[in-house]
């Protein structure tokens, strides 16, 4: 078999991972990557967004996958946001920012170990962002920050929401630095059956927007890895993230072995 790390290029990187929007599904992304780490596939660059953006962030810091767990286990949902009295959102972010800040080694992006680039949407202006430097926990939440259910995040004089509302799967960002893009998508089919209440119903439509939008994105990878079985998981789950990065590991694992067995390569 080739050596899936050793690829010429004369692009910047040979590897890079985009990973999607998914909320509480994506601790899957740590899955899928301990299983691309097992198999010596690295990263040289990341392009995340929402839960991507977050999954990205603690690898890019130098920790691996399966470590990051550590640092959310014996949290709740409700330990890393609370309720908001500002009529743009339910709930708020500083407890969230907190963590990230109390948690991650580096404080700003242009210091971590592997490069991270962090989409956003501008909502001031109507337009798809991506962060490469400045401080990451305002920039890390901004991304997940889903409308409706969190108070935008103000960077400078711009609020910002979840990046998903324009690019939920950002391979685009990194296609032409990149020879290889793996896209890890972690935004199953909305299941059929869901509380018909405020937040649900938001969620649900902000779901099927962001699953429109990442069809382009799907094309432009090298890889793409759709875990399976994320579909019954509620976003606020945060107890079972060791679960749903379960599905993610033997879900990568199970296609790249696949991939290897009958091709000799996984890539297109």
């Amino acid at each position: 078999m080739e050596n899936l790390n050793d690829i010429k290029t004369d692009k910047p990187y040979k590897i890079g991972y985009a990973l999607s929007g998914g909320f509480i599904k994506g601790f899957a992304h740590l899955g899928v990557m301990q299983a691309l780490l097992e198999h010596d596939i690295r990263p040289d660059i990341i392009s995340g967004v929402s839960a991507g953006a977050l999954a990205g962030v603690f690898c890019a810091d130098g920790n691996e996958p399966h470590e990051v767990l550590q640092f959310f286990s014996h949290h709740k949902f409700m330990d890393l946001t609370s309720w908001s009295r500002n009529a743009a959102g339910l709930l708020k972010l500083d407890d969230f920012m907190d963590f990230l800040r109390s948690n991650l080694k580096a404080q700003k992006l242009e210091d971590l170990k592997t490069p991270l680039i962090v989409t956003a949407t501008d909502l001031d202006h109507g337009t798809c962002v991506q962060f490469r430097t400045g401080d990451i926990a305002p920039r890390i939440a901004a991304s997940c920050c889903m409308p409706v259910l969190f108070t935008p995040i103000r960077i400078g004089n711009t609020d910002y929401v979840d990046g998903g509302v324009f690019k939920n799967l950002p391979a685009s960002v990194i296609r032409r630095d990149c020879e290889k893009v793996i896209a890890i998508n972690v935004s199953p089919i909305a299941p059929k059956e869901y509380k018909r209440n405020i937040i649900n119903i938001a969620l649900r439509s902000y779901h099927f927007m962001f699953r429109a939008n990442t069809f382009a994105d799907k094309m432009m990878s090298d890889l793409l890895i759709e875990p399976t079985g994320l579909e019954g998981y509620n976003n606020t789950e945060l107890e079972k993230a060791e679960e749903i990065f379960s599905l993610g590991y033997k879900c990568g694992n199970e296609i790249l072995r696949q991939l290897i067995d009958n091709k000799n390569t996984i890539w297109k």
